[in-house]
């Protein structure tokens, strides 16, 4: 009766700790190195001062967090920013259509 059962996990095989691509962790890291480099550089702070330095953390972690049905917060933005950018207008060229040559 063609009853195709495939699991729904079948990708989190390729993901780091099933979630993460290697993007995501370089992003992650990378947000959170500048972070400790800020907060090495910069002793003495206020409560605003600290809040902008934890900033690109909280942005990298904001941008890999799972999120339902779509690998992460990055993906999605990633296939809105394409389907909206990356629209093409194609032209539907049937069977029927003379494409400008003369009958026979």
């Amino acid at each position: 009766m063609n009853n195709y059962l495939i699991p729904a996990n079948t990708k989190k095989s390729k993901l780091y700790l099933g979630f993460f691509t290697l993007l995501d962790l370089i992003i992650f890291g990378s947000g959170c190195g500048i972070t400790l480099l800020m907060l090495l550089i910069f002793q003495g702070m206020t409560f605003s001062v600290a809040l902008l330095i934890l900033l690109p953390a909280l942005i990298s972690g904001f941008l890999v967090i799972p999120v339902p049905n779509y690998h992460n917060v990055l993906q999605l933005i990633t296939n809105i920013v394409t389907f909206i950018l990356g629209r093409k207008r194609y032209y539907w060229k049937g069977w029927c259509i003379r494409d400008g040559e003369k009958q026979k």
